[in-house]
């Protein structure tokens, strides 16, 4: 590429599939003097969304100038630090709706040092994305107090994965949903076990040594790639770092307790797992013990250990899980005289209750889902989601449904 062409964004933009509910979520923040930072795990989708915020400023003002970097590309290697990212945009200011656009942000050392600058001189209009959590809630929110708004980033939904591999819902689709994930990237690839967890294996290494090890200076990487299969594993299980200390023991690997705490907060910041807490139903007490953690992209968590049917139940649950995070919802595993709901799911100053099993075939399980949700007094809509395809019986209330229309229905929308 011609020198003169780097940064230039129309040199950069790729074809893309909108995602509205991202934009709607933008929209507002367009032309504002205010960061607006993309944040997710990687191959989410944050760079195509750079692309349909600029093609939405240039369609407002087709002069805009747009100055585009992407610390992922080879050609931008020379942008180091804060210093070199400010005398590069210095250069390709114009006055004419100043755009800055930064991929990977994360990549340049002390880049909150030259946000800053930005900011305070006024008239570039900032977004950048980022693959850690600490991008907004240390690097910048720290550093701007207020000046900065954070958009997170998801994996494709099943509705989404449906529009963008042009399917029809069917059992058949929803099960390769299951089986791969939502990366957007794999509409570009045959949707078979050896292509997509070939390409999902090396996206999980690239997540674990750059944003992790690297990161964090990691050195027990073994123990890292153990820590990440445990929790695939145990996916939706109920545990503390202690219990996972005890277990590794239990294997002969000796790791302390703090050392397994530090290393799922890295998994954590990096958007490769997410962590749930508990909370008591009654009184709203976040407890401090014991805590459920989930695979943001249910793809990569089946390339690490393999698709196995006798893990539908946990990968099931993953997937709600997924959905309520991407409908905005805060969600946290309820506590209630000893019993546990699988979801307490809250937006809005309303509550959701949700229970997920594989199916409803007996009345043992028709009786373990239906008996805590029914000692829940309260009005709030209570759920059971499953596999299927017509509800077993009514019970008081309680909204059972398939899962898949779970995932495509507007019931749990506010």
């Amino acid at each position: 590429m011609n020198s003169d062409r780097i940064g230039v964004f129309d040199e950069y933009k790729k074809p893309y599939i909108k995602r509205p509910h991202l934009v709607d979520k933008l929209k507002p923040y367009i032309g504002k003097d205010i960061i607006k930072v993309f944040t997710g795990q990687r191959r989410v989708g944050k760079s195509y969304l750079l692309f349909q915020a600029g093609d939405i400023i240039l369609e407002k003002n087709p002069h805009a100038n747009i100055i585009y970097i992407n610390m992922e590309l080879a050609e931008f290697d020379f942008i180091r630090n804060h210093a070199d990212l400010i005398a590069y945009v210095e250069t390709r200011l114009t006055g004419n709706h100043d755009c800055l656009f930064v991929d990977e942000i994360q990549d340049i050392q002390h880049f909150e040092k030259a946000l800053r600058s930005f900011v305070a001189r006024g008239g570039i209009d900032i977004y950048c994305t980022g693959s850690n959590a600490e991008l907004l809630s240390g690097d910048i929110a720290g550093y701007l107090s207020g000046r900065s708004m954070e958009i997170k980033v998801s994996g494709l939904g099943y509705s989404e994965f449906l529009k963008f591999h042009d399917l029809k819902e069917s059992g058949e689709s929803f099960l390769k949903h299951l089986r791969y994930g939502g990366l957007p990237y794999l509409i570009h690839l045959s949707l078979e076990d050896h292509v997509i967890f070939d390409y999902l294996r090396n996206i999980y290494a690239t997540i674990l040594y750059k944003d992790v090890v690297k990161r964090y200076n990691v050195r027990n990487t073994r123990f890292l790639e153990q820590l990440v299969r445990f929790i695939a594993e145990h996916t939706g299980s109920l545990f503390s770092a202690k219990r996972i200390s005890d277990f590794l023991k239990s294997q002969r690997i000796n790791i302390s307790v703090q050392v397994v705490l530090n290393y799922l907060d890295y998994l954590v910041k990096s958007y490769m797992i997410s962590r749930v807490g508990r909370s008591d139903v009654k009184g709203r007490k976040i407890f401090e013990t014991g805590e459920k953690f989930y695979l943001e992209d249910i793809g990569l968590r089946n390339s690490i250990i393999g698709f196995r049917m006798a893990d539908i139940s946990q990968i099931l649950e993953n997937i709600v899980f997924n959905h309520l995070v991407l409908l905005g919802y805060t969600v946290t595993v309820g506590s209630f005289n000893g019993y546990e709901i699988d979801f307490v799911a809250e937006k809005q100053n309303e509550k959701r209750y949700i229970q997920v099993t594989y199916l409803m075939r007996d009345e043992k399980t028709i009786f373990r889902e239906t008996d805590t949700l029914l000692k829940i007094k309260d009005n709030y809509p209570k759920y059971i989601i499953s596999m299927d395809e017509l509800p077993v019986s009514n019970v008081e209330g309680i909204i059972q449904m398939n899962i898949r229309e779970f995932l495509t229905a507007d019931v749990l929308k506010l």
